[in-house]
């Protein structure tokens, strides 16, 4: 369905025009899991994003958030939420929840 829009340029009717509004595309957000093991230390980071795979770059060139810096991330978790507020709260319920990531740190193999 296309919605319009009407204004008006200086209050004259002659001026009208017809504005076709697009629909609003929907972005996305992602919660996300990264793992890193350096000798027997394996950690996991929890965050959201819009763009997954630009994150995880960011992470692995030391740009990404400071407790990630000087380690190899991979992607151990992902999930998709309709909104920001909805990933940003899915995300403080994974970081607290303990055993979800310790299952996720034995997953994580040795290169």
């Amino acid at each position: 369905m296309l919605k319009y829009l009407i204004s008006a340029k200086r209050g004259r009717a002659k001026n009208l025009l017809l504005i076709k509004l697009l629909p609003k595309q929907e972005m996305l957000f992602f919660v996300y899991v990264l793992g890193s093991q350096r000798k027997n230390d394996r950690r996991t980071y929890v965050g959201w994003t819009t763009d997954i795979e630009r994150r995880l770059q960011r992470h692995n060139t030391g740009l990404g958030a400071k407790s990630t810096r000087g380690r190899k991330w991979i992607l151990l978790y992902s999930e998709r939420c309709k909104t920001r507020s909805a990933a940003m709260s899915r995300e403080w319920y994974i970081k607290r929840d303990r055993a979800f990531r310790a299952t996720l740190r034995g997953a994580i193999r040795p290169d």
